[in-house]
């Protein structure tokens, strides 16, 4: 303790609370034009199942920019040009990313602990840039009704304050900076929950061209070398009624609609903790910022994983931040106006991408419809070889691409 009798303080000129994609990526892009950056992140390592691993062709492009894309993709990962799924019992083109305007017309499926740790590994060779892990951020530091930094507590349960110009709250959809900022939030429903299970690979498993299987009868796989990450879609809220039922009526139930039958997924799954439940939610911010406080990605917008696109939408943000913030943060003043240039940039595209989410997913008010035959309409538009074009470009680069501004200090690097 200081001689005030308060937690032991630091300064830096932006606190991010966040070691996932925006927050590294912000973290870097700012260290990277002089600013000082500290990163909080409350885990010790970024090393966590479930977590989404899909790199877009425009994440990859925001790379190439930055002059990382060839080391980048030395990472072990999985190249699709195409996502498949089923339709009414028929193996469909959902998307092409071939004819994209990118320097790689592919997505790349890779761990997002693989995504983190290079970038992090990047990042703290710079001067400028601090990542403290196992430190959790507990509340926002206020003074005369401002944000004047973050409160936090380390490995060692000592609390600490970190003063900083600016906070970025990149803490997901639990967000405690917008919750201690006082944003206000719209929800706006899912009708769908997934099931996460992890299988161990075996002899004579389906292979897959891409990594990635299905979608298919709510029912996907996800190839993680040594195992299968396997996502099972269920109705929302009816996860507490499956285990009412019991473990084996439910692994009888995923057993329909994968290539697991049920004694390979009781030998995965012996106990409930062994599943994790993601609800899916899609919200959105009124305001993105408050005085000396910013969020962004989930803090910002929670998506649903349809298409993946959520964390490279959260990418997207952070280099739009970065392009906007690097100069106000350098001369030492971050303006409330100069924040909200950063929602007014990333307000459109959030909000298309939602609105297509909710268009695919429907109202959370009304059950699913049953399985029926495909109106003719729909077997005309599957015939429509430009669609998935069309598809694999709203998914591959959304709808508005962010590029990094590289200063003269940075290109010399």
């Amino acid at each position: 303790m200081n001689n005030a009798g308060l937690p032991p303080s630091i300064k830096t000129d932006c606190c991010i609370v966040g070691g996932g994609p925006a927050g590294l990526m912000l973290g870097y892009l700012l260290a990277r034009a002089g600013v000082n950056v500290t990163v909080l992140e409350k885990h010790a390592d970024f090393l966590r199942d479930f977590r989404g691993d899909t790199i877009h062709p425009s994440t990859l492009e925001i790379m190439y920019h930055l002059g990382l894309l060839e080391d980048f993709l030395r990472l072990p990962h999985q190249r699709v040009e195409r996502l498949r799924g089923e339709f009414h019992g028929e193996s469909i083109t959902l998307a092409d990313f071939s004819r994209l305007p990118t320097r790689c017309k592919f997505m790349a499926f890779m761990p997002q602990w693989d995504f983190l740790n290079f970038l992090a590994r990047r990042a703290v060779k710079l001067p400028g840039f601090t990542l403290r892990q196992s430190t959790c951020a507990r509340q926002l530091w206020m003074e005369d009704g401002f944000v004047r930094g973050v409160i936090c507590q380390g490995p060692d349960g000592e609390t600490l304050r970190i003063r900083a110009k600016l906070v970025v709250g990149t803490d997901g959809r639990q967000s405690m900076v917008r919750q201690d900022a006082g944003l206000p939030r719209r929800e706006f429903g899912s009708p769908r929950d997934v099931v996460w299970i992890r299988v161990e690979k075996a002899l004579g498993d389906p292979e897959t061209d891409s990594g990635h299987g299905g979608p298919k009868k709510n029912f996907i796989m996800l190839d993680r070398g040594e195992y299968w990450q396997c996502g099972y879609s269920i109705a929302k809220g009816s996860f507490g009624i499956l285990r009412q039922a019991g473990l084996e009526p439910f692994l009888q139930q995923v057993a329909q609609v994968s290539p697991f039958d049920v004694s390979r997924l009781s030998r995965a799954v012996n106990q409930w903790h062994q599943l994790k439940l993601l609800e899916i939610r899609i919200d959105r911010l009124d305001r993105w910022a408050a005085p000396g406080v910013l969020c962004i990605g989930d803090a910002a917008h929670a998506m649903s994983p349809i298409g993946g696109v959520g964390v490279n939408l959260a990418i997207q943000d952070a280099v739009a931040a970065a392009n906007i913030l690097t100069g106000p943060l350098l001369k030492g003043k971050v303006s409330l106006r100069q924040l909200a240039r950063v929602q007014r940039r990333r307000h459109l595209p959030t909000l298309f991408t939602q609105k297509l989410q909710l268009m695919m997913t429907g109202s959370a008010d009304k059950p699913q419809n049953p399985p029926r035959t495909p109106s003719a309409m729909e077997k005309w538009l599957r015939r429509q070889s430009w669609l998935p074009h069309i598809a694999g470009r709203i998914i591959g680069l959304g709808f508005r691409r962010e590029i990094p501004r590289l200063s003269l200090r940075q290109q010399s690097r």
